[in-house]
């Protein structure tokens, strides 16, 4: 009976690849959902997360919060019996070092520009 209880997942990443299915209890948070995925993240791909704050796990349409049991998320959607919820992963990877570039970029063309009025 407690298989029964097991929620079975599946992680779609951006490009369309699949980590999982595996199944976990209600029980189990967004935030060990996320280490899971960090874990079990392919090291072929391109961008690759650090930490849990830096992937977003969204189903039905609703970003899920790091302190929500999966049991809260999965009454957004319902229950398929027997059915994989599909949960899409979207990384949010710090701007930081493009913002300062965009910054030193922009300075000589904001100082460079002149407008003459005829």
């Amino acid at each position: 009976m407690a298989g029964e209880d097991l929620v079975e997942l599946k992680f779609r990443l951006a490009d369309g690849t699949d980590i999982g299915p595996s199944k976990y209890s209600p029980a189990t948070t967004v935030a060990s959902l996320k280490e899971k995925i960090l874990a079990q993240w392919p090291k072929e791909k391109e961008n690759c997360p650090k930490t849990i704050q830096d992937v977003k796990l969204i189903n039905g349409g609703k970003i899920l919060e790091n302190n929500s049991t999966l049991a809260d998320c999965t009454l957004l959607v319902g229950e398929l019996p027997g059915g994989v919820i599909t949960m899409h992963v979207v990384l949010r990877l710090p701007l930081l070092d493009k913002n300062n570039e965009k910054q030193q970029d922009d300075s000589p063309k904001k100082s460079g520009c002149s407008c003459t009025i005829l």
